[in-house]
């Protein structure tokens, strides 16, 4: 046992030596850069032998000494600050973390209790429906009696059930071609309501129910976007449902509502009440998000953007609550909602500092059509309005489509522009807007357009809208090239919105 312990205190005494030297001479090195006095001994030492120059230099030696000691010893302070106030950070941060940790267990144990409290019969608090009312905030049927309980939870939606149960629907007009349609909706807008639309407007509102179901009216305040929307609810038999956008909006609930677990109820929109009551009729709904890029649109709506670009409409379907009660309304199945094909939803947008800027792909899935002007009054005989449905409407639209397509021309020149666009400005069309376009276009002539004036309108507003995205300044030569070109494809006398929006990009730079 002598030989290992004296082959331990050997072999761990190399190492342990070795490291106290390194402490060692740490100290000593500090302590001889500090010692002063060996400074002092060795100046005194060379005092008689420096010269006039030599003692220059020395002393510029000694500041420049003084100088790193200074450094180092501040450097030192600064470091010991550093760390105490670091560990006196982290030591306040964790007693938030914990204080805060206790304060939301606190939080959790007092709506508990609250809810405890609230959830009881009325007849064992003593408080009535309207008094409970005024604790929560919120609406809520209170258990009568002690006895019955509450098995809808869509009251508003099962209403509907109740009421339309014995719908017969009237007789629609089944004989009205789409330019009649617009003629007699700018002479009904005038003549009922004192409202004055240009016929070239009318065409392009119209023809946008054909090839989207997302329709956006810009343009300044106070030129009667939703005006035009709300006429055409009237005009239809079927007034619009006008849902005013709040700057909070930012998902789906303010949609369609959300259930309520204390209450068991499901809080109804007046949005998700049209919807559910136009799937029991097959009349034309309009549903207008009234300002709605007071709120980002990309938010609260995408959802829908993606619902409503799907091609079968089997698949638009909303989930709207998890699990079945036996009381929910007839036309959800397993909780959930097929958004109804008779109704179509309007945008209005104002483009002001107070709004936000339509994100691009919410663009591309809508119709944006502009109203910067006011209608020129004029007269217009008394015109009584239209009871259609929406399934003659969209044959309206699918016969254009069939009967109107666009001509081979056209299409062969587009694709010049597309392929000069690409090559200058770095934009394509993509498959999405030429459907558009081969969509929109028929629809607008069966609205009694031409076919050029449809093509011209849809490239304005889903191509050369893009050009907004790019330097102006650094594009601002190529829109006359652009220009030039459009003129020989299609000649000077066309193609009229697009040349006057890209002179009007020229003028922002």
């Amino acid at each position: 046992m002598d030989t290992v312990f004296k082959f331990l205190y050997e072999f761990l005494g190399q190492f342990f030596s070795s490291l106290w030297s390194i402490f060692v001479g740490i100290g000593k090195g500090i302590a001889g850069m500090f010692n002063f006095g060996a400074y002092g001994s060795i100046i005194s030492d060379y005092t008689t032998e420096l010269g006039g120059l030599e003692w220059v230099i020395a002393i510029f030696a000694m500041l420049l000494l003084a100088a790193v000691l200074v450094f180092i010893v501040l450097f030192i302070v600064l470091s010991l600050k550093k760390f105490f106030r670091y560990r006196r950070k982290v030591k306040d941060t964790g007693d938030l973390v914990s204080e805060v940790n206790h304060l939301t267990k606190e939080v959790m144990r007092l709506n508990l209790e609250k809810d405890k409290i609230l959830s009881m019969k009325v007849s064992q608090i003593g408080l009535n429906p309207n008094e409970i009312s005024e604790l929560t905030g919120e609406e809520m049927d209170a258990l009568t009696d002690g006895e019955e309980e509450q098995t809808q939870r869509f009251y508003k939606l099962c209403h509907i059930d109740e009421v339309w149960a014995d719908y017969q629907p009237p007789v629609y007009d089944m004989s009205i071609n789409l330019e009649e349609f617009c003629d007699r909706f700018r002479n009904f807008a005038c003549s009922r309501l004192g409202l004055y639309y240009d016929i070239k407007l009318i065409r392009y509102f119209v023809a946008s129910f054909g090839s989207n179901r997302l329709i956006i009216l810009q343009g300044i305040s106070g030129t009667g976007k939703t005006s035009l929307a709300r006429a055409f609810g009237k005009f239809v038999c079927n007034d619009s449902i006008i849902t005013p956008v709040q700057p909070s909006w930012r998902d789906r609930t303010e949609l369609f509502g959300y259930f309520n677990e204390f209450t068991k109820r499901f809080n109804e929109t007046e949005l998700l009440r049209a919807m559910y009551e136009a799937t029991y009729n097959e009349n034309i709904y309009i549903v207008v998000l009234d300002e709605m890029n007071i709120a980002r649109v990309e938010y609260y709506f995408a959802e829908m953007l993606s619902i409503l670009e799907m091609p079968d409409r089997d698949e638009w379907v909303i989930s709207m609550v998890p699990n079945v009660w036996p009381e929910d309304p007839k036309h959800f199945d397993e909780g959930n909602f097929k958004l109804p094909p008779n109704m179509w939803y309007l945008g209005t947008a104002n483009n002001d500092d107070s709004t936000f800027a339509i994100a691009d792909k919410v663009y591309d899935r809508a119709m944006p059509i502009d109203i910067d002007s006011k209608g020129t009054p004029f007269n217009a005989p008394d015109t009584e309005p239209v009871v259609m449905n929406y399934r003659y409407f969209e044959q309206l639209f699918d016969e254009a489509r069939k009967t109107r397509p666009v001509s081979a021309e056209l299409l062969e020149k587009l694709n010049q522009l597309d392929d000069y666009v690409i090559e200058h400005f770095r934009i394509a069309f993509g498959n999405r807007i030429m459907r558009q376009i081969q969509s929109f276009t028929p629809c607008y002539v069966a609205c009694g357009g031409k076919e050029i004036d449809g093509l011209d309108y849809v490239l304005a507003r889903k191509i050369f809208r893009k050009f907004e995205s790019l330097n102006l300044s650094y594009i601002r030569d190529e829109i006359d090239g652009l220009v030039a070109y459009m003129d020989h494809l299609y000649g000077e006398e066309n193609m009229g919105e697009c040349k006057a929006y890209l002179r009007r990009l020229q003028k922002m730079v």
